[in-house]
């Protein structure tokens, strides 16, 4: 799977960010918390009229940077990432999703390295997330890219 591009969402994009955020929800957390703790997180964080007016409105909300995709040679989204800046000096990573088929081939790592960018061009010095579990399966990869633990679910790092 080779990386086109990572650029900002569009309002055409809402729809396939939704599609696979919750795909990539599914698949990984399903067996881990259960069928209804999944569901209930896909529909706070993948709810479309959620993703589309956090595209659609010009500025978001204070300290909010925004929806990132990442797309493969043929234009397809394969990847999706949402982050910002809610306290002055920290960044935080909202979402970070990749379809399975592109999982391990530079995409996390590009839309990441997209995301802390504009984290930093905003002032943020350190960057957090919080894990829906202590089992999660991104956990390797966010060590890799040098967050280390605040408590068992929640990450932090130096920008």
């Amino acid at each position: 799977m080779q990386l086109a591009d990572v650029r900002a969402a569009a309002a055409a994009d809402a729809a396939t960010i939704s599609r696979l955020l919750a795909e990539s929800i599914r698949g990984s957390y399903t067996e881990i918390l259960g069928e209804i703790p999944t569901g209930r997180l896909v529909s706070t964080q993948c709810a479309l009229s959620r993703i589309r007016a956090e595209i659609e409105i010009p500025g978001g909300a204070p300290g909010w940077l925004g929806w990132l995709v990442a797309t493969g040679a043929d234009g397809a989204l394969v990847g999706v990432a949402a982050g910002g800046v809610p306290v002055p000096g920290e960044g935080e990573l909202y979402a970070l999703a990749v379809i399975p088929g592109a999982r391990r081939g530079g995409v996390g790592t590009a839309l990441l390295a997209a995301a802390s960018e504009r984290m930093r061009e905003f002032g943020a010095a350190r960057q957090r997330l919080t894990l829906p579990t202590e089992q999660d399966p991104a956990l390797p990869f966010y060590e890799r890219q040098g967050f280390a633990p605040l408590n068992p679910t929640r990450l932090n790092r130096s920008l």
